[in-house]
């Protein structure tokens, strides 16, 4: 299964690192990323593969919030099953 990962916010040294640190420890593998600095705002959405995750998903993505709650980020982590439903004609 995947995830799909979406930060944003003011950007700053270390961002992709911190994230990247959380998907590591808990188990995630980053597959694809890609991340944008418009002025001094950060945008980021990576590709996860989260079959080999050492905790529940929503642990993952309250752990990936807190994160960001903590740097003055937005962070999201959604499932694939939702990331589908909602955008699915």
């Amino acid at each position: 299964m995947k995830a799909v990962i979406t930060v944003t916010g003011k950007d700053a040294v270390g961002i992709i690192a911190e994230v990247a640190g959380v998907c590591a420890a808990r188990g995630a593998n980053i597959m694809d990323i890609t991340q944008s600095v418009i002025s001094d705002y950060f945008a980021m959405i990576m590709l996860t593969n989260i079959d080999g995750l050492n905790v529940g998903f929503s642990e993952f993505a309250d752990e990936l919030a807190a994160l960001g709650k903590s740097k003055a980020l937005d962070i999201h982590a959604m499932h694939e099953d939702i990331f589908n439903t909602m955008h699915h004609v």
